[in-house]
């Protein structure tokens, strides 16, 4: 999921003004064959989802050998990721996957990142949201979105469920649909069952924007985007995020 801050980009609640936009996450762009080449993580090549993720680019003076953010339009990105064997979870390919997507979440820099976004096609997510992000944005809207820092978050095969009827609309974003925006109604509470990186059953009862983020990379595990959910005529660019909503969308807030 997106964030947005003055000096870089990729979550702040989209509402933050976005004053750095010459900071950009690089797309892979598979060529004519489609083939993914997923040999970073020794994955087979007969996956479903016949993409590759290219690795690495300078960061600074810096190489880091790190996939790239897939863009919206590769099919690993539009079909639903496959369980991950809990006997594999503890494997180096699985660690490494794990390891990469934090440091990809964080570079980019962003609160939440869900594997197919990094071209595998496996049911992980990751998720974090700071002090440091949160004081980006207006305080009014750090109240209504219900945003608190929590600390990183690894979930395993998860499966989401929402614990309250409540709903709220905001506006979201995406790496993988980079400079757009759309407001998104999403649940207030919602309860994720999984496995963490060592494989141990966990349980994450969240709510306000943690559940939100939650619900964002959850979707991603099952090819779908934000904007297969979005309200008709919010879509917008960055650049025109302040700009009034259309007559009769509903208002941003809770539902």
């Amino acid at each position: 999921m997106e964030t947005l801050f003055r000096f870089s980009l990729r979550l702040l609640p989209v509402s933050a003004a976005v004053t750095c936009r010459s900071i950009r996450f690089p797309v892979s762009r598979p060529g004519p064959s489609h083939l993914l080449n997923r040999t970073l993580y020794n994955m087979p090549s007969s996956s479903s989802s016949p993409l590759t993720t290219k690795a690495g680019w300078l960061f600074g003076k810096k190489k880091m050998d790190l996939p790239e953010i897939v863009a919206a339009g590769d099919p690993v990105l539009h079909e639903k990721a496959r369980e991950v064997n809990p006997d594999e979870i503890g494997s180096e390919r699985i660690q490494k996957i794990i390891d990469d997507m934090v440091k990809v979440m964080r570079l980019a820099p962003g609160v939440g990142l869900a594997a197919p976004q990094i071209g595998i096609p496996l049911r992980i997510i990751v998720l974090e949201d700071t002090k440091e992000y949160i004081s980006y944005a207006p305080k009014e809207e750090i109240m209504a979105q219900e945003r608190r820092p929590f600390d990183l978050l690894v979930m395993v095969n998860p499966v989401l469920k929402e614990n309250s009827k409540k709903k709220a609309l905001f506006f979201e974003g995406c790496l993988s649909v980079d400079g757009f925006r759309a407001a998104v109604e999403r649940y207030l509470e919602v309860v994720v069952t999984g496995l963490d990186r060592q494989g141990k059953r966990i349980q994450v009862n969240a709510s306000g924007w943690q559940a939100r983020i939650l619900q964002h990379e959850c979707d991603h595990l099952d090819g779908n985007f934000y904007v297969d959910k979005m309200i008709p005529r919010t879509f917008r660019t960055v650049d025109n995020l302040d700009l009034p909503l259309a007559d009769g969308c509903p208002k941003l807030g809770p539902q």
